[in-house]
């Protein structure tokens, strides 16, 4: 499996430290490390890595943090580790390499012939080389090159070489360098000069450096090319980004750089020798970057409608909304965006009554209410299921049994998405719709099997985005586990009997060991504990859910609520509590999505 079709889930970051100690976050879980020593960290960690990638069944990637820097990796399951190459960073502003230099012939000294005068070309310079950009020397005025200042031994695994012209001349009629002249420009630092400092002396004419040893380079052939299609794509007056080894000042327009501190014969430069300032990024920013757009605006949060703070607004004083207001917004904006793509979700439990029904009917309503259309819910039930005794019946009694005969007509390029509405029951109030089971035949007369599931899947998945399916409490039933293998974010939905949330905990248990994309589900699953008595406290609510939250992503408590015992599930109908509680359920649902 290569490096681009291991998925990114489930998300690993792992940290280690040299005294031994670190963690390993596995999609939120936290795990922590502590060890003698750094390398033991390290063999821990890639336990618990190799552990995940055991229980999944594949590959995964990882992201490990340690003293030498961040690497981003693939485990897998036998214990190998290799480096995720495509996958890395790539650096703030890329470094084009040079072609490698050819053997350089033996420098042999000969006199430097006179320039030729060049029309309107002051004492003491010369024409520009004949590659625009590509640096090349000056001379001091008498015709011979000035002697480099002594500077601080230069890393030869950073200096970039230059291209050079031909022997004898650079094409442009520039003498060469003789033997033991100025020395390459280092590598350029991440360092602007001063401004001021930029400016060339009076009366010295732009300094370009010449090879040190120079010999002209006749195997650079290739870099001018390179060196000036980098320079074309920057700005005018600016050093090309994805050239290190270039120039240590500012380039003019004309390609020719200046000089940054003149020599006192006016030959040439020399690096600063005072602190410089550091350069905010490494590559330069376009014209359209740096232009301020008129387009942007500061987005205004909208005044407090709820509270004292709501009847103030009302009364013309305009106040910002509280906390409470700001959190339920941003659980109304989780809810209400689309994804690309359909999306399913599955309520599960093992025991009847544990509150699936509920659970599918009033999250369906929030994501409809807020999100807009395009929800349907889908009893996958063989033994009676009641999710059309607590919706609301559409004009006709038509069950998943009429759909299933229909599927090729429905996937057939000729259907239309009215023609479901034979088939589905469309909640009038809550706006999303309902495909039904049969719950008067027997489970013998209504048998569906693995490939049905699928055929109903495509359907609904052509017509809805979202998929919420209320499911059977048989675990073994085929149906059930498709409905598994179909499922993008579980939730398990019990109330506060102890039945029901040990039921609901061995579910998570088993799932985790059937295979791995089960035990992600399981690891990502939202529980919605409701509480199932009035006359509970709400700490017993609070205790079943702190016993989920080693189990699942997110729990969410729901109160006690008349509306949700009997009759027909309306979202309107409920307290404001219980609203506000649902809304979180969706939201943390949504979290998974």
């Amino acid at each position: 499996m290569s490096s681009d079709t291991v998925p990114r889930w489930p998300r690993i970051d792992a940290i280690v430290r040299e005294d031994g100690s670190g963690e390993v976050t596995i999609d939120g879980m936290f795990h922590p490390i502590a060890a003698g020593s750094l390398e033991e960290a390290r063999v821990e960690v890639l336990r618990r890595v190799t552990e995940n990638a055991v229980q999944i069944g594949r590959p995964v990637r990882a992201s490990a943090t340690g003293p030498e820097g961040l690497w981003n990796l693939i485990v897998h399951p036998d214990g190998t580790v290799v480096p995720e190459e495509d996958e890395l960073a790539p650096p703030s502003s890329p470094t084009p390499q040079a072609p490698p230099a050819s053997p350089l012939p033996e420098p042999q000294p000969e006199p430097l012939p006179e320039p030729l005068p060049q029309p309107g070309a002051g004492p003491g310079t010369f024409p520009a080389p004949a590659f625009e950009g590509v640096p090349v020397a000056d001379l001091a005025p008498g015709g011979d090159t000035a002697a480099p200042e002594a500077t601080e031994p230069i890393d030869t695994d950073t200096v970039r070489r230059a291209p050079r012209a031909p022997e004898g001349s650079n094409g442009a009629g520039t003498p060469s360098a003789p033997e033991g002249g100025p020395a390459f420009a280092p590598e350029a630092p991440a360092f602007a000069p001063d401004p001021a400092e930029n400016l060339p002396a009076p009366g010295v004419a732009p300094t370009i450096p010449l090879p040190s040893d120079g010999a002209p380079a006749v195997g650079d052939q290739g870099v001018a090319d390179w060196v000036r299609e980098n320079a074309a794509q920057d700005l005018p007056g600016s050093v090309p980004g994805g050239i290190h080894g270039g120039l240590a000042g500012p380039v003019p327009t004309n390609g020719v750089p200046m000089a940054d501190h003149a020599g006192p014969d006016g030959g040439l430069s020399t690096p600063p020798s005072g602190p410089t300032r550091a350069v905010e990024g490494d590559t330069p920013r376009s014209r359209r970057e740096a232009r301020q757009s008129f387009l942007t605006h500061q987005q205004d949060e909208d005044p407090a409608t709820q509270g004292f703070r709501g009847m103030l607004t009302r009364m013309g004083i305009r106040v910002g909304p509280s906390e409470s207001e700001r959190l339920e917004r941003a659980d109304e904006r989780a809810v209400s965006q689309h994804w690309p793509g359909p999306r399913t979700i599955s309520m599960v439990n093992g025991k009847g009554g544990a509150g699936k029904t509920p659970s599918t009917v009033l999250l369906a309503a929030v994501f409809a209410q807020f999100g807009g259309a395009g929800v349907v819910t889908w009893d996958n039930n063989q033994t009676r299921g009641t999710l059309g005794w607590r919706t609301e019946q559409g004009p006709h009694e038509s069950t998943l049994l009429d759909l299933l005969p229909q599927t090729d007509r429905l996937l057939g390029p000729s259907a239309q998405a009215a023609d479901l509405a034979r088939y589905v029951h469309h909640q009038t109030r809550d706006r999303f719709d309902v495909l039904r089971s049969k719950p008067i035949a027997m489970a013998n007369e209504q048998r569906i099997e693995p490939q049905d599931v699928d055929a109903i899947h495509s359907v609904l998945s052509k017509y809805y985005r979202m998929i919420l399916i209320d499911s059977g409490n048989d675990e073994s039933d085929p149906m059930w586990q498709r409905m598994i293998d179909l499922t993008d974010q579980l939730v398990v939905a019990t109330t506060t009997r102890d039945d029901h949330a040990e039921a609901g905990a061995l579910l998570l248990e088993a799932l985790g060991t059937r295979d791995g994309r089960s035990a992600y589900l399981a690891q990502q699953a939202v529980v919605v504990v409701s509480q199932a008595d009035p006359k509970e406290s709400s700490g017993e609510l609070e205790k079943v859910a702190d016993g989920y939250r080693s189990l699942a992503r997110e729990v969410v408590t729901i109160p006690f609520d008349p509306a949700m015992v009997d009759g027909h599930l309306r979202y309107g109908a409920l307290r404001p509590e219980t609203r506000r509680a649902w809304l979180a359920a969706g939201a943390a649902v949504a979290g998974g999505l």
